[in-house]
C-alpha cells in the first residue's frame, strides 16, 4: 500500500447539517447523535467506494475536530480554558473588522481560542479511537486509514505558563508524557487490523514561517531548531510503536485548516532535510495547493523508498481545479521525486473541525472525483 495507492484523501469530510444541529442541542440525545453518525459514515464510505478509492476513513465524523479524540479520552485538560491563536482568511469573503476579524496587511486575521489547557497529570480514561474503529472495520469494503494528531500538537496549544508548569515543568516534559499515551494507542491499532495510520502534524509549519519561529523563541522559550529535533524524535517514538508488516505509516503536514482559514505560510525548505530525512514514515502527505506552500524543490530531500502525496487540490475553496493544470504540476514535482513515488490528494481534510470548510458536499465530492480522475490519467 505504501507505494501502490495513487489517489487518497486526508481523512475528514463535511458533516450534514442535521448531525451538527443534533450535537449542538442543549441536551443532545446521544443515541440519536450516534444513529446520525452511523448513517453518515455509511454514506461517506459508499461515496469513497463509488469513486474508486482503495483506502477508507469514516470522515472523522464522530469527532469535534481532528484532535478531539485525544482530548476527550484523556483526563487532565481544562476545556474551559484556552490559548489564543491568529488565523488568516483563505477566502475573500470575511469583512475586515467584522465578526471578530481585524485587517493585517492584505490578509484577514481572526483571533480565536484553542480549548484544552493541561491542568493536571494526563491519564487515559478510554481508548482514543475505540468508539470509531469497530464500526469502520465492520462497514469498510477495503483497507482503512485511521488518523490521529501528532504529539507535537499539544505542547504548543495546551501548555499555559502559571498553570501547566505546576504539573509539567516545561513543554518538553508535557510532550513526552503525551508520547507515552499515544504510543499505546498506535501499538493497539496496528494489532487490530488498521492498514494505514496517518499522523496529522500542523505544528511543523511553525518552523517554516518566521512569525511562528519567533513565537517559539518567545513563548516556548526554546530555539526552533532544537524543538524541531525533539519533535522529530517524539513523533518517531510514537510511529515506532505502530511499525509492523502490512501497516503503512504516513504524516500529513498542514498549515492550518479551520473553516477555510490558515495560520502559517512558507515552503518546506527550512525543514526539508531534517524532516523528510528524519521522520520514519512511508508516505508524506504535503500541502501544495497554492503559493503559500512554496516550490517542489525541497522534495529532493525525500529519501528513496518514501512516497510523496501531493496535496494539489484545495479543500478550502469551492472552485474546482483544472485537470490539465494538475497534470503539469505533477510532472513538475516528478523532476525531484520519480513519478512512481508520487500520489495525489486534496491538500487537507474538508472538515478539520466539525463545522467544516466553506464549500458544499457536492463541491467536496467533485474535488474527490477530480483526485481519482487525475490519478487515472497520470498513473493509469
Amino acid at each position: 500500500m505504501s507505494t501502490s495507492v495513487r489517489a487518497e484523501h486526508i481523512g475528514s469530510f463535511l458533516r450534514p447539517v442535521e448531525l451538527l444541529e443534533a450535537r449542538n442541542q442543549p441536551h443532545a440525545d446521544p443515541e440519536r447523535v450516534r444513529a446520525l453518525e452511523d448513517a453518515h459514515i455509511k454514506r461517506v464510505i459508499s461515496r469513497q467506494k463509488e469513486l474508486g478509492f482503495q483506502v477508507f476513513t469514516d470522515g472523522e465524523t464522530r469527532r469535534r475536530n481532528f484532535m478531539s479524540n485525544f482530548i476527550e479520552a484523556v483526563a487532565g485538560f481544562d476545556l474551559a480554558d484556552a490559548t489564543p491563536r491568529s488565523w488568516f482568511s483563505e477566502l475573500d469573503i470575511l469583512p475586515a473588522k467584522a465578526n471578530g476579524h481585524v485587517k493585517i496587511g492584505h490578509e484577514d486575521a481572526k483571533l480565536s481560542r484553542v480549548p484544552g489547557v493541561v491542568t493536571a497529570k494526563l491519564q487515559r480514561t478510554r481508548r482514543l479511537t475505540g468508539h470509531e474503529l469497530s464500526f469502520l472495520l465492520q462497514h469498510s469494503p477495503g483497507a482503512i486509514k485511521m488518523t490521529l494528531p501528532s504529539v507535537t500538537q499539544f505542547p504548543a496549544i495546551s501548555f499555559k505558563r502559571g498553570v501547566t508548569d505546576r504539573v509539567y515543568k516545561d513543554h518538553s516534559e508535557l510532550l513526552w508524557a503525551i508520547v507515552d499515551l499515544m504510543k499505546a494507542e498506535l501499538a493497539q491499532l496496528s494489532r487490530e487490523g488498521v492498514n494505514y495510520i496517518q499522523i496529522d502534524a500542523p505544528r511543523y509549519s511553525y518552523y517554516i514561517d518566521p512569525k511562528w519561529r519567533e513565537w517559539i523563541r518567545k513563548e516556548m522559550q526554546v530555539e526552533p531548531n532544537d524543538l524541531l529535533d525533539e519533535s522529530i524524535r517524539a513523533d518517531n517514538a510514537v510511529l515506532d510503536a505502530a511499525r509492523r508488516p502490512g501497516v503503512t505509516l504516513g504524516m500529513h503536514l498542514c498549515r492550518g485548516n479551520n473553516r477555510s482559514h490558515w495560520y502559517a505560510e512558507g515552503g518546506y525548505d527550512a525543514i526539508a532535510d531534517k524532516l523528510f530525512g528524519g521522520i520514519k514514515v512511508d508516505r508524506f502527505l504535503l500541502e501544495y495547493d497554492d503559493e503559500r506552500s512554496g516550490t517542489f524543490a525541497p522534495l529532493r530531500f525525500v529519501p528513496t523508498g518514501k512516497t510523496v502525496v501531493l496535496g494539489l487540490i484545495s479543500s478550502k475553496r469551492p472552485q474546482l481545479e483544472n485537470g490539465d493544470a494538475l497534470m503539469r504540476r505533477i510532472q513538475q514535482a516528478a523532476t525531484y521525486v520519480p513519478l512512481e513515488r508520487l500520489a495525489l490528494s486534496p491538500q487537507c481534510g474538508f472538515a478539520s473541525t466539525m463545522e467544516g470548510n466553506l464549500l458544499t458536499e457536492e463541491e467536496q465530492w467533485a474535488k474527490m472525483r477530480l483526485v481519482m480522475e487525475t490519478a487515472h490519467r497520470v498513473w493509469g
